[in-house]
């Protein structure tokens, strides 16, 4: 039997031969890649609230929150999270991939289908694959292909005795895109399936009072038939957790039923305090909004403008797309000197190596002129090696 450091040796070496080696490192210089989109983690407001909650809490929440880890505050968020997305129950969790992951655990079995978009998160791949459940890739954002899969399954089981199930992002992290919403939920209407949408990349930036997509394209008798969405607290919030939002019933099963919920140490309880807090702020960052939408638009006619190839992004994630993972190295470290934090993302996470710009409402034009500025000047370092 081979040793084992030796195999895991073998691994790393691989992995550096192949560009691909990963490593924590801590952050500085001007954001262009986190997913503090509406700046609230290094809000000075925040930190006011949390210096006047700090002495009413214990540090850990000691036990999951079927034990003695669930606070009111806990539950008092969930129901205003859920009223403000306008959904009947919430359920809290500690991250946005223990939300993706343990509900598809729960609802997807070995006798299901759930079709899932090429591009979906790792959380939700894995919780598909955890179930055992049949998974059917469906073309990133091609809703004629999932019509398809949809019909030639039907011919097989024409009584539908098999759950079907469809999840996918209402926006993509790594691409910026978006499905059509409309036709997903024509879709579901025709079909009968359950229809899980991870809303993380899109609330608190898009709709009225950054509710999510959904409050962007779909009239509300459709946003009340998405059976169950998923958001995060640690992205437009600026926090950590996740939250489902879904029917009572679905909630009370996640409750009894999601293992990663049952068996793990509940959030923080100040996280939830935070939270409520965070969200009341964010219902009024309309301006916050907006300018960050424009300065997304700016930049993206900016780098077509100088010749830099990216994504069809309809969002404030811009990637730019790049030949080889060495390339993508390269250019992230020569910004990183510049004092830009923008980190090239590689496979397996995308097939094409990329550097993703992700904006956030703290930016300013002027840093996004210095951007480009610098992305010109690298590129011409990189074509002169």
């Amino acid at each position: 039997m081979a040793d084992h450091w030796t195999e895991v040796q073998k691994k790393l070496d691989s992995i550096r031969e192949k560009q691909l080696f990963r490593e924590t490192r801590s952050y500085q210089g001007i954001d262009f890649c986190s997913n503090d989109y509406m700046g609230l983690a290094t809000k000075p407001s925040m930190l006011e609230f949390f210096q006047s909650k700090k002495d009413i809490y214990p540090f850990g929440s000691t036990a999951s929150r079927l034990v003695r880890g669930n606070t009111t505050s806990m539950e008092q968020f969930e129901s205003a999270f859920a009223s403000f997305v306008e959904g009947e129950a919430a359920l809290l969790v500690s991250t946005g991939f223990t939300a993706n992951f343990g509900l598809l655990d729960s609802i997807a079995a070995p006798d299901c289908y759930v079709f899932t978009d090429r591009l979906n998160h790792a959380s939700i791949l894995d919780g598909i694959r955890i179930a055992g459940a049949k998974k059917k890739y469906y073309n990133h954002l091609d809703l004629g292909h999932l019509r398809s899969l949809l019909e030639k399954l039907d011919l097989e089981d024409p009584t539908r005795k098999n759950k079907r199930i469809v999840v996918t992002e209402s926006l993509f992290s790594m691409d910026g895109d978006s499905p059509d919403l409309k036709t997903l939920l024509s879709l579901k209407k025709e079909f009968g399936f359950v229809l899980v949408l991870d809303e993380a990349h899109a609330f608190g930036i898009y709709g009225p009072s950054g509710k999510g997509l959904v409050f962007q394209d779909l009239d509300p008798s459709d946003i009340q038939s998405i059976d169950y969405r998923v958001y995060t607290l640690g992205k437009s919030l600026g926090l950590e957790g996740g939250i489902i939002v879904t029917k009572q019933i679905g909630r009370d099963h996640l409750v009894n039923v999601m293992r990663s919920f049952i068996f793990s140490t509940a959030p923080l309880p100040m996280i939830s305090e935070l939270a409520f807090f965070a969200l009341s702020l964010l219902g009024s960052m309309d301006k916050e909004r907006e300018n960050l939408l424009s300065l997304a638009n700016k930049l993206k006619d900016s780098l077509k403008q100088n010749g830099f190839l990216i994504t069809d992004s309809t969002s404030h994630i811009v990637p730019i797309l790049l030949e080889t993972e060495k390339q993508a190295l390269f250019y992230a470290a020569y910004l990183q000197e510049k004092g830009l934090d923008v980190r090239a993302i590689r496979p397996p996470t995308v097939s094409t190596p990329r550097l993703r710009i992700s904006l956030n409402a703290k930016l300013t034009l002027e840093s996004i002129h210095r951007l480009v500025e610098e992305l010109i000047l690298v590129r011409k370092k990189w074509n002169s090696l």
